[in-house]
């Protein structure tokens, strides 16, 4: 229910000269709960994040509502877990120092409280020696260091929400679980939310509780987890699951076919139509608006007509991934 809702954003729109990016996104945000954002490049994932910030490029043109306005106490309230974790540390200051200042600027500590909670934040994701290693500089820790540096920023000031903005890009499996996993640590002991932005399908496997897909700036289809991935209901979804590396013949790895449209140059209909294999007159016609499927959202005119597993959609001959 929206009145148990950390965060409710409804109906938001972002646009940069007047070509939309994001088109008419709602959703909650329940409190403790992971919720993944998940979609192809330009599905307008990162700007809907940023949106939950304040931190929107210059340019961006909003409307709609984002309730409360967490981004008015970013870093005590809200806080981001950036995609480069060497470029969201200042090299020229030492690792505990930027920690400090993090827990000073919201919290109105004394440098000397400031610096033990910077030690003990560094000491609770996992940095060996940790207070040795708060007096070294970004570049004297290793990739997976610094990544553990800044998901301790992040949540040094035990956040409502955390937002990680593709945390897990260019890793390999192992080390993207790694991340994950420090991740749901890390909000689980500060009681926070997490918003996990990324393009990568099985990175929610057993690491969300719901998922949101994004296509061309729109809600596709949202739910459990569980139950999105078992069985998809949007066209849209099942192509992204059937793209995943384990769908791979031989030495061939799927992808789903075509690129998704640019803002500005979408024509009428579901945006998602000239890709799917299930199209009709109908979906190059009306854009489908989210409705209620079995305890979920899902925008698309023909839901009903998705065989089980609807991967099959993407895999079968005659439609290749």
């Amino acid at each position: 229910m929206e009145s148990e809702a950390l965060l409710s954003v409804r109906e938001l729109r972002i646009a940069f000269d007047g070509v939309e990016a994001v088109r008419g996104l709602s959703f909650d945000v329940r409190p403790r709960e992971v919720l993944a954002i998940v979609g192809e490049s330009g599905a307008g994932k990162s700007l809907t994040a940023r949106a939950l910030l304040g931190m929107l490029p210059r340019g961006a043109t909003t409307s709609g509502t984002i309730s409360p306005d967490l981004s008015a106490h970013r870093g005590r309230r809200i806080s981001l877990v950036p995609q480069d974790a060497l470029s969201a540390l200042s090299p020229v200051h030492r690792v505990g120092d930027q920690l400090a200042a993090a827990a000073r600027s919201v919290a109105g500590i004394s440098r000397t409280e400031a610096r033990a909670r910077a030690v003990a934040a560094l000491d609770r994701v996992g940095i060996p020696d940790a207070a040795r290693k708060a007096r070294a500089y970004p570049h004297e820790y290793s990739g997976g260091m610094r990544q553990r540096a800044v998901i301790a920023m992040a949540t040094i000031n035990e956040p409502d929400l955390v937002v990680a903005d593709e945390p897990t890009t260019a890793l390999d499996e192992e080390r993207r679980d790694r991340v994950l996993r420090l991740l749901g640590e890390q909000r689980e002991a500060v009681g926070a939310a997490l918003v996990l932005v990324t393009h990568d399908m099985d990175a929610v496997r057993g690491h969300a509780d719901r998922v949101l897909v994004m296509y061309a700036g729109r809600l596709t289809e949202l739910g459990p987890a569980d139950e999105v991935l078992a069985r998809p209901r949007a066209p849209y979804t099942a192509g992204l699951l059937a793209s995943l590396p384990q769908n791979a013949t031989g030495r061939r790895l799927p992808a789903l076919r075509g690129t998704p449209p640019a803002p500005g140059t979408l024509t009428p209909g579901c945006a998602f139509a000239p890709r799917c294999p299930l199209a009709a007159d109908a979906c190059h016609t009306a854009e489908p608006e989210p409705r209620q499927v079995s305890g979920r959202l899902v925008a698309c005119h023909r839901w009903e007509e998705l065989p089980h597993p609807a991967t099959e959609l993407f895999l079968k001959e005659g439609q290749p991934a």
